[in-house]
């Protein structure tokens, strides 16, 4: 699998937004399975060492997947992404936040709604996104947590799996 695929990763400070492109070297189907499917995201959403652990999913408009980030000494941040808009195959977006265990959002931490977007490039798919917040402050705390260096390193864990499923 070719590690040289795209990583485009933009911060925007005026308009309070991050957009990434990430292309992958599967069906746009599969890719699409692979960001809204537990099973699936639980194998990748985490850098390593780290795992994605759902407690609930529910991909549909109005549905809400709560999951944690494991550490690998079982220590757990909790994040809760509510589904806006779906349209299948082709885009989704999602208010995103932490929360507690619970599903409870924690104020205090960065909250975005974001924007996904997948299509077909040759033998490729492209994932496009924007990170909207609402606030500088929460922008810039979400880089300071090391989100683009996180994020890049979920995207291999993602390419990783893609292999062993198109293999």
């Amino acid at each position: 699998m070719s590690h040289n695929l795209t990583f485009d990763f933009d911060v925007d400070k005026i308009n309070k937004t991050i957009t990434v492109q990430r292309a992958f070297a599967a069906s746009r189907q599969l890719v699409w399975d692979a960001y809204t499917k537990s099973e699936l995201m639980d194998q990748w959403w985490a850098p390593k060492p780290w795992k994605a652990r759902t407690k609930k999913m529910d991909f549909s408009e109005g549905g809400e997947w709560l999951y944690a980030m494991v550490g690998p000494s079982g220590e757990e941040h909790w994040a809760l992404a509510k589904y806006l808009k779906i349209q299948p195959i082709d885009s989704f977006s999602a208010f995103d936040a932490f929360s507690d265990s619970d599903g409870n959002i924690n104020e205090s931490m960065p909250q975005s709604e974001w924007e996904v977007w997948f299509k077909d490039q040759g033998d490729h798919t492209l994932v496009s996104f924007v990170i909207r917040y609402t606030e500088l402050a929460q922008l810039e705390a979400t880089i300071e947590m090391g989100f683009k260096e996180g994020l890049s390193s979920a995207m291999e864990g993602l390419d990783e799996l893609l292999l062993s499923l198109v293999a």
